[in-house]
């Protein structure tokens, strides 16, 4: 993987300040909280209705799509983002019971680039939690990283009586 560079920072950061506009954070807010579809077919009557909650649907599933693609395609540094955030893994497992539904009836590649998003941030996961794990477990490791000496404090002068 490539060093990330300022422009993978700043794109980083924008992605951030369009994930605190206010109708896209109410919008990942309902569905991480609210939306607990059974089905697509449910999706499809019941949120796919022009409503608020249409809207809600259709932005948090296109802007994890907008973002994988970014991701994927190489714009935005893969592992600076998955340093960054785990929403896309909770978010992902909130379409997994309905996404095969969704192909079948939409499109075959139906929010594919935010599937692969998330199989990329998953095993980026399992490396650097077992790189980490690895680094623990040697003896040398911790004998090797001198301990931060925290200053004393000076004492604090008695008070006279």
């Amino acid at each position: 993987m490539s060093k990330p560079t300022h422009a993978d920072a700043e794109l980083l950061l924008r992605l951030y300040e369009v994930r605190r506009e206010p109708e896209l954070r109410r919008a990942r807010a309902w569905f991480l909280t609210e939306f607990k579809p059974a089905s697509w077919a449910e999706i499809k009557a019941r949120y796919l209705s022009h409503s608020d909650e249409d809207r809600h649907f259709r932005m948090t599933t296109s802007y994890w799509e907008m973002v994988g693609t970014l991701v994927n395609h190489g714009v935005l540094n893969a592992e600076l983002f998955f340093d960054h955030t785990g929403e896309d893994i909770v978010t992902w497992e909130r379409c997994k019971a309905w996404i095969a539904d969704a192909r079948a009836d939409i499109r075959p590649t139906y929010m594919y680039q935010f599937e692969r998003l998330v199989l990329g941030h998953q095993a980026f996961r399992a490396r650097t939690i077992a790189a980490y794990q690895a680094e623990q477990s040697r003896p040398s490791a911790s004998a090797g990283v001198k301990a931060v000496k925290t200053p004393k404090r000076a004492a604090a002068p008695k008070r006279k009586r």
